[in-house]
C-alpha cells in the first residue's frame, strides 16, 4: 500500500481483531479483582501473595514495554504480536488452573511480559496500515475504546463468570481471541521491521529493565503502604540504573532507545500529555470507585452499574475527538476537553458524603468525557511524529508514559487523600471505641468500616458518619489539586502543541517527521 493511499476493507477488519483483542485483555486485568476473594481462600494466598497477585502483571507489563517495542521494530511488530498472543493465552490456561499462589504469581507474570508485546506492536500495527492522518486517528481512538471498554462491561461479565463457574474462568476468558488472533492475524495484518536491523543490545535491555522493575515497584509500594524505606530505596535504584541506561543510549550507533525521538517538540509534548492524565485522573478513578462502595454503600456489582454512564461518556469522546480533530487544531481540542473535566472535577469537590451519588457522577462524567481529546490525539500525535521505523518504540514510550504517571498519580495524589481523612479522624474518633477499633477507623475507611460492623449503635452509625465524611474530604482535596494541576497541564499543551493542523487539511511537508538518517558523532562502544 503507498504511503498517501486509504485503508480498505482488510486494515478495518484487521483493526477489529486487534480491537477486540485489547478489549479481552483490559476485562481480564478488571475482572480479577472480582475473583480474588475466591481464588485467594481456594489456592490460600497470604495478604502479601494476594497482593503479588494483582500487582506482578502490571509491574512486568510496564517493565518490558520498551523492550519489547523496540523488538517489534528490529524483527518484526506481526511476529512480536504473534508470539506474544500464544505466550498470553498459554500463561491464562496456566493461571486458570493454578494450583498454588506462587504458581498463579508466576503465570501472571508472564502475562505481563506477554502483554508488553501487544500494546506497542499494535499501535505501530496501526501506524502502518493507516497511513492517512484522519483514518489513523480514528483507529487509535477505535483501539482505545476497547480498552476502555473492558473497565465497563469487566465487572458485569467477572460477576456473571464468578456466578456459573469457578475463579479460573476469568483468566480464560481472553483464550479463543488469542485464538483468533493467530489464525487471523497472517491473514489480515501486515509485517513490518526495520530494513537496517541491528543487533540487539543486552546491556541495554538489562539497564531498561533494572530501571523500569524497580520505579514502579517503588510508585506501587508508595500507593499501598506510604513512604517506607523499601519503597524509596526502589526508586532511587531504578533511577541509578536509569541515568547509566540514557548515558549508554547517547554513545550507542544503534540505541535501544533512540533519544533522539525525545528532540521532537510535538512528541515529546504529547508524552507529557500522555503522563499527566492518567496520573490526575487514575486517583480520581480510584477514589470514586471506593466512594461508590464503601461511602454509598453499593456491592461491586452495581457500582460498576453506576460507573457506565461515566465510561459511556469517555467512549463517547474517544469517537468524536478524532472526526473534531478533521477540523479544529488539535491543541484547542485538548483545552477544550480539559476545561469539561476541570469543570467535573470542581462539581467533585462540592460533593458531601450525605448529598447522594447523582452530583458526584455527573462530575465524574464531565470529567471522563473532557480527557477524551488528551488521551486519544496525543498516542497518535506519538506515532505519527515517530519516523515509520521507530514506531513501535514510540507506542512504547506513549504506553510506558501513561502506566507510570498512572502508578505515580495514585501513590502521590492518593497520598494526599489519605493524609485528609487520617488528620480529620484523629479528632473524630469516639471516646468510647476500643483501642484496637480505633487504629483501624483511623487508618483508612476500610479500617473503619469494618470496625463498625462490630459496634453496637449508636458507636456504628458515629463512627461510620465520622469516616465516610473524612474520606469524602480527602476526595474533595484530591479532586481540587487535580483540577488545579490540570489547568496548568491545558496550558503547557495547547502552548506547545498549537502550531499543529487539523487532520483534515491537506498533508503538508512533514516538519514534525524526525529525521533517523542523519550521521552520527559518536560510536557504539565494544
Amino acid at each position: 500500500m503507498k504511503r498517501d493511499d486509504k485503508a480498505g476493507t482488510r486494515e478495518w477488519v484487521g483493526l477489529g481483531v486487534l480491537v477486540l483483542t485489547s478489549l479481552l485483555i483490559s476485562i481480564d486485568i478488571f475482572v480479577l479483582a472480582l475473583a480474588l476473594p475466591y481464588l485467594s481462600a481456594d489456592l490460600g494466598a497470604s495478604s502479601t501473595q494476594q497482593l503479588w497477585i494483582m500487582d506482578i502483571y502490571g509491574l512486568m507489563l510496564t517493565g518490558f514495554l520498551i523492550t519489547m517495542g523496540t523488538l517489534g521494530d528490529r524483527f518484526g511488530r506481526r511476529k512480536v504480536l504473534l508470539v506474544g498472543s500464544a505466550v498470553f493465552g498459554i500463561a491464562s490456561i496456566c493461571a486458570a488452573f493454578a494450583a498454588s499462589a506462587e504458581m498463579l504469581i508466576a503465570s501472571r507474570a508472564v502475562l505481563g511480559i506477554a502483554g508488553a508485546t501487544l500494546v506497542p506492536s499494535t499501535l505501530a500495527l496501526i501506524s502502518t496500515m493507516f497511513h492517512d492522518p484522519k483514518q489513523r486517528g480514528l483507529a487509535i481512538s477505535i483501539w482505545m475504546v476497547g480498552c476502555m471498554g473492558g473497565a465497563a462491561i469487566g465487572p458485569v461479565v467477572g460477576g456473571i463468570m464468578l456466578a456459573h463457574f469457578g475463579w479460573g474462568s476469568v483468566f480464560l476468558i481472553g483464550v479463543p481471541v488469542m485464538v483468533l488472533l493467530l489464525v487471523l492475524g497472517p491473514l489480515l495484518l501486515p509485517e513490518y521491521r526495520d530494513a537496517n536491523e541491528s543487533r540487539l543490545d543486552l546491556i541495554s535491555v538489562s539497564l531498561s529493565l533494572a530501571a523500569m522493575l524497580p520505579i514502579v515497584y517503588g510508585m506501587k509500594g508508595l500507593s499501598q503502604s506510604g513512604l517506607q524505606p523499601i519503597n524509596i530505596a526502589a526508586i532511587m535504584a531504578g533511577s541509578v540504573f536509569g541515568f547509566v541506561f540514557v548515558q549508554r543510549q547517547r554513545r550507542l550507533t544503534n540505541p535501544l532507545l533512540d533519544l533522539r525521538l525525545f528532540a521532537n517538540r510535538a512528541l515529546s509534548t504529547a508524552m507529557s500529555g500522555q503522563f499527566f492524565g492518567p496520573f490526575l485522573m487514575g486517583v480520581i478513578m480510584l477514589l470514586v470507585t471506593q466512594y461508590l462502595q464503601l461511602v454509598g454503600g453499593l456491592t461491586p456489582l452495581k457500582a460498576a452499574m453506576w460507573l457506565l454512564p461515566a465510561v459511556a461518556a469517555q467512549m463517547a469522546s474517544f469517537l468524536l475527538s478524532p472526526l473534531m480533530a478533521r477540523r479544529i487544531r488539535p491543541a484547542y481540542l485538548i483545552g477544550i476537553g480539559m476545561v469539561f473535566s476541570v469543570t467535573g472535577l470542581w462539581l467533585i469537590t462540592r460533593v458531601e458524603a450525605s448529598s447522594g451519588l447523582a452530583g458526584l457522577m455527573l462530575g465524574y462524567a464531565l470529567t471522563n468525557f473532557g480527557s477524551g481529546p488528551l488521551m486519544t490525539l496525543t498516542p497518535d500525535m506519538i506515532i505519527g511524529s515517530a519516523p515509520p521505523e521507530k514506531a513501535g518504540a514510540a507506542g512504547a514510550l506513549s504506553q510506558t508514559s501513561a502506566e507510570v504517571g498512572f502508578a505515580l498519580g495514585i501513590a502521590v495524589l492518593g497520598s494526599v487523600g489519605t493524609v485528609v481523612y487520617r488528620n480529620q479522624m484523629a479528632d473524630a474518633i469516639p471516646a468510647a471505641l476500643p483501642p484496637e477499633a480505633a487504629a483501624a477507623a483511623r487508618d483508612s475507611l476500610i479500617g473503619a468500616t469494618e470496625a463498625a460492623q462490630k459496634l453496637a449503635d449508636p458507636l456504628h452509625a458515629t463512627l461510620l458518619a465520622s469516616a465516610r465524611n473524612a474520606f469524602n474530604n480527602g476526595l474533595n482535596t484530591v479532586a481540587m489539586i487535580s483540577a488545579v494541576l490540570l489547568v496548568m497541564v491545558a496550558i503547557f499543551v495547547v502552548a506547545r502543541l498549537k502550531h499543529i493542523r487539523p487532520s483534515g487539511e491537506p498533508l503538508q511537508k512533514q516538519d514534525d517527521r524526525i529525521q533517523t538518517a542523519l550521521p552520527r558523532t559518536e560510536h557504539e562502544p565494544s
